[in-house]
């Protein structure tokens, strides 16, 4: 066992990215990241869940790298044809006795029948109907970095008039279509479409369209193409009459294959309609979840007694209107679903916004419960909180509550214009805080009955001042011009209290 060991870790170093990738993915491990995070990810995995079946995946992916090159092969393969042309098709998973599955009508040599074939992952918003051409891998002719490859296949009466009838989603686009897929060889596990380099498609000697890159706003980021299966129904004889396409593809080393179906094409309004009809969690389903979580654990040190949800969808920043999660994830956080569904229309990714775990359409589910709370709330609240018994309250805006701490004030008002028990204005009958009678033009403060300190407003205090200042000033002069002390004068020779300004 050491030996095979050893054997399979030696053979995980000699993959290529794709390799990885297809180990990691078969075992249920994360295929993102670096080659040499992958590497390490591999090798901890044969080390910790060494198993026959890893151990053979190992195997069968070893021997498509490099695969072993008969000698009575080598010495009958046709002319022109590299060694390894010859032993990818002694090797190919897709060898068997017959010639004609092969494209560009190059017939294979006698081979073991394989194990497995080529599988294609479902796409949500495509049902397969029928297949037209089963996954075909494309064969190189020769050495050169650019190759044509070409297949045949016809449509049967019932499916022309199949397609020729179909409703059309939007101008010029069927609701049946004729697509075509492209994927690697692989025959472990289910493979996503995927486009050989320099790709193009031609139906009939008429290019098709082909998905083009997505564009990269990220510095030093390549920008993307996104996989899709590609449409070709507009290019073809709606009729029994042969159809040929011929895909051209650059030749650097990995193994494709290509596919054709009848299918039947959904919208993102299609699916929410399945959504809703097969995938409802009922509102008691949601409380027995949150109870589940938020149960008393006596190992655990901490002890949750609520968790935050909120309102607003994490996708575009607005309240969710139809909140839906994944089966598989952990939180409790919704995103809305008419968006979500829309976006992987438009750009098929899905991935859960909230913590990037995959979110497949088979596992998206709409929460009863959630879509109680937002029927029950105002659109003012935000947030919420479930509580241990299942129940939940709202979470108000620290704005909100700022707010309402402002409108009212900390410190008592006084109405200074209150009355008195007799019905007069204490500014109209005030004394002075010396003592004297005022009548509004002397005083400034008089003492109310209760003992507190009265204001009179009607006194203009500006002329009162100026009025005081004279008079004083007046005095001054007269009394004590002859023994006054001579003005302080400044450093420069000037009058330290009268400066002028120009």
């Amino acid at each position: 066992m050491a030996a095979e060991l050893v054997e399979a870790m030696n053979m995980v170093k000699s993959f290529r990215v794709s390799d990885l990738q297809t180990l990691l993915a078969s075992m249920g491990r994360s295929k993102s990241g670096l080659k040499q995070d992958l590497v390490g990810r591999a090798l901890r995995l044969v080390q910790t869940e060494y198993s026959p079946e890893l151990l053979k995946n190992v195997r069968q992916l070893y021997e498509s790298r490099f695969p072993k090159t008969s000698g009575w092969l080598a010495a009958r393969r046709p002319e022109g044809l590299p060694v390894a042309y010859t032993s990818s098709l002694s090797s190919s998973p897709t060898a068997t006795s017959q010639g004609a599955d092969y494209l560009n009508g190059i017939t294979k040599p006698i081979a073991a029948p394989v194990a497995a074939e080529v599988k294609l992952v479902p796409l949500p918003f495509y049902q397969t109907l029928e297949t037209l051409l089963p996954p075909t891998e494309l064969i190189a002719q020769n050495n050169e970095k650019l190759q044509d490859s070409q297949c045949i296949f016809e449509l049967t009466q019932s499916q022309a008039d199949q397609i020729r009838n179909a409703s059309e989603l939007r101008a010029g686009i069927k609701s049946i279509q004729v697509v075509l897929r492209i994927c690697y060889t692989d025959s472990i596990g289910a493979q996503e479409d995927q486009y050989p380099p320099n790709i193009a498609v031609k139906v009939n000697q008429s290019y098709c369209h082909v998905p083009g890159y997505y564009p990269s706003n990220k510095p030093g980021v390549e920008p993307r193409r996104p996989c899709r299966p590609v449409n070709i129904t507009p290019w073809l004889h709606l009729s029994t009459v042969s159809n040929r396409v011929t895909v051209t593809w650059g030749n650097f080393g990995k193994r494709y294959s290509v596919a054709v179906y009848l299918v039947r094409v959904f919208t993102s309004a299609d699916l929410f309609s399945q959504l809703k009809l097969c995938s409802v969690e009922s509102a008691e389903r949601c409380r027995e979840r949150i109870q589940d979580k938020l149960r008393y654990d006596p190992e655990s040190e901490i002890a949750t007694t609520g968790l935050r949800v909120s309102l607003i969808c994490p996708l575009v920043k607005m309240r969710l209107g139809i909140p839906c999660r994944v089966l598989t994830c952990a939180h409790l956080q919704c995103f809305d679903a008419v968006f979500f569904l829309q976006m992987n229309e438009k750009k098929p990714t899905w991935t859960c916004p909230v913590c990037d775990k995959p979110a497949p359409f088979e596992l998206l589910t709409i929460d009863g419960l959630l879509s109680e709370i937002l029927k029950e709330t105002h659109e003012d609240i935000e947030e919420i909180e479930y509580l241990t018994d299942g129940s939940w309250l709202p979470i108000r805006d620290e704005k909100e509550r700022e707010r309402e701490r402002s409108d009212t004030p900390d410190y008592p008002v006084v109405d200074i214009c209150a009355p008195e028990a007799n019905g007069h204005s204490p500014a109209h009958s005030s004394t002075s805080l010396t003592g004297k009678s005022t009548n509004g033009s002397v005083g400034t403060a008089a003492a109310a009955p209760g003992g507190g300190a009265v204001v009179d407003l009607t006194l203009d205090s500006s002329s009162e001042e100026e009025e005081g200042g004279v008079a004083a000033g007046d005095s001054e002069d007269t009394e004590d011009s002859a023994d006054s002390p001579a003005p302080k004068r400044g450093r420069y020779n000037y009058d330290k209290d009268l400066v002028t300004a120009y």
